[in-house]
C-alpha cells in the first residue's frame, strides 16, 4: 500500500507541469488592444457630451504574445491624467519563460467636445443671428479661450473679431454687452427686483463685470452681463 501510495503521489507530481502548461494560453492582440483600451477608459474623466475615441498602437506582425498564465496584469506606466498618448503596461507569468513576461503598449486618446462655429465667415459689428451658428465636434486641444455648446446662448450677440467659416466662436470674438450699447440693468433682494436702464462703459461677455452708467442718476456702477444686453448689480 505504501508503495501504491508513493507511486501515486509521483504520477500526480509528473503531471502537475503538464496541467499547468496547458491552462497557460497566448492572449490574441484584439485581446490585449481590449485590456489596454479598458485600463485607460477607467481613468478618463470628462464630460458626458464628449466623444472619445481610445486607439492602441497597431502590433500587426510585430507581436506575438506568449501564453500566460491568467490573470493578465494590466496597469497604466505613470499616475499622471490621462493625455493624447498614454502607455500601458501589460504582463503575465509564462511557462515559455524563465521570468514573467511584460510589454509597453501606447494608446492615443482623442477627446472632442461639441461646439458652436461658424456657418460663414463673419465679420465685426455683424449681430449673430441662428442661420449664423452650428455645432462641430472639435479636438479638444485646439480649444482655446471660452468656447461655447449651445447656439442660441448667442443669438443676439456682436461680432467683435472676424470668425472664419467652420472655426469655433470662443468669447473673445463677441460682446455680449458692448461699449455704449444700452442696456438692462437688474438688481434684485431677497424680496424685490428694480430694473432700469443704462449705458454700457465697455465691452463684456456673460459672467463679467463691467462698469455701467444708471441713465436716471447718472452714477456709475460695477455689474455683471448676465444676457444680451442685460446686466445685474448684485447687492
Amino acid at each position: 500500500m505504501k508503495v501504491f501510495f508513493l507511486c501515486f503521489l509521483c504520477s500526480l507530481s509528473l503531471s502537475l507541469p503538464a496541467l499547468a502548461s496547458e491552462a497557460a494560453v497566448a492572449p490574441s492582440l484584439s485581446t490585449i488592444y481590449q485590456l489596454a483600451k479598458e485600463a485607460v477608459e477607467k481613468k478618463i474623466d470628462v464630460e458626458s457630451n464628449a466623444k472619445v475615441e481610445i486607439i492602441p498602437q497597431n502590433l500587426e506582425g510585430r507581436l506575438t504574445p506568449p501564453r500566460c498564465y491568467p490573470p493578465i496584469s494590466v496597469e497604466l506606466a505613470s499616475d499622471r491624467e490621462i493625455s493624447r498618448n498614454n502607455t500601458v503596461k501589460i504582463g503575465c507569468s509564462t511557462p515559455d519563460y524563465d521570468y514573467p513576461w511584460q510589454m509597453y503598449l501606447s494608446v492615443r486618446v482623442d477627446i472632442q467636445y461639441p461646439v458652436v462655429v461658424a456657418t460663414e465667415l463673419l465679420s465685426p459689428d455683424q449681430i449673430i443671428d441662428t442661420h449664423h451658428l452650428a455645432i462641430m465636434y472639435v479636438d479638444q486641444y485646439s480649444l482655446k479661450g471660452q468656447f461655447f455648446s449651445e447656439p442660441h446662448s448667442l443669438l443676439g450677440s456682436r461680432v467683435k473679431r472676424r470668425v472664419a467659416k467652420d472655426s469655433p466662436i470662443i468669447g473673445n470674438n463677441l460682446c455680449f454687452v458692448c461699449k455704449g450699447d444700452m442696456v438692462s440693468i437688474y438688481a434684485k433682494t431677497a424680496n424685490i427686483q428694480i430694473k432700469t436702464l443704462g449705458e454700457a462703459m465697455r465691452d463684456g461677455n456673460i459672467g463679467e463685470a463691467i462698469r455701467v452708467k444708471n441713465n436716471q442718476s447718472n452714477k456709475q456702477l460695477e455689474a455683471v452681463v448676465i444676457a444680451v444686453g442685460e446686466v445685474e448689480v448684485r447687492m
